[in-house]
């Protein structure tokens, strides 16, 4: 998949991916939904986005994850 939304600069906000290059993380967008915020409430929160960027966000992190091995702590 190709992100069209999702920017990195390293002269912004230490080169972590963000949303159209605006200084909203991708990380505290998945964040927020992860929380549980509704996302008219994320919406609100961030006037400069738009549900498409919410929800690429959430597939930009779902192929990151799926690109590293992370270590889980057995029960």
């Amino acid at each position: 998949m190709k992100f069209t939304r999702i920017t990195v600069d390293p002269k912004q906000m230490g080169g972590a991916p963000c949303i159209r290059g605006l200084r909203i993380p991708v990380a505290t967008v998945v964040a927020m939904v992860a929380d549980g915020m509704p996302e008219a409430d994320i919406l609100k929160a961030y006037p400069d986005l738009e549900p498409d960027d919410i929800h690429e966000a959430l597939h930009y992190a779902a192929v990151a994850v799926r690109e590293r091995e992370l270590p889980l702590v057995a029960p």
